[in-house]
């Protein structure tokens, strides 16, 4: 779309160059006025605009929404920055570190907690 949008703008923009260099400028009418030659008018020597000056409002008109149109798109599009690259720094959360669970020789799996051990019972302890 866009690339038809510039396409459409470049030809719009030639054209009204064109037409605005094949009008005649504003003493060539004077002598229209009085009779003499014909005028470019639509509507007679006397009376309405010319067709290039609706044909070059026309053309200015589709310029400038072109223009407009283009500016919108050419703003809309990939929103890069160089500050976009560069992150706040967020502090790390600290998750308790787990011990990873290892199997016994007898195959069960440890758990978090040590196995509980049953206290020995010792002999007690005679003087010499």
């Amino acid at each position: 779309m866009t690339t038809l949008l510039v396409i459409l703008h470049i030809i719009v923009s030639l054209a009204l160059i064109v037409i605005v260099l094949l009008q005649s400028g504003k003493g060539a009418e004077m002598g229209a006025s009085f009779g003499a030659g014909g005028s470019q008018s639509v509507f007679g020597a006397g009376g309405g605009t010319t067709f290039l000056s609706k044909l070059t409002t026309s053309a200015a008109i589709i310029f400038m929404l072109t223009s407009l149109t283009l500016a919108f798109l050419s703003g809309k599009g990939g929103s890069s920055s160089i500050m976009s690259s560069k992150q706040k720094a967020k502090p790390a959360q600290q998750v308790p570190a787990q011990a990873p669970a290892q199997k016994q020789p007898s195959g069960q799996p440890l758990t978090s907690q040590p196995p509980q051990t049953q206290p020995t019972p010792q002999a007690p302890v005679t003087p010499k």
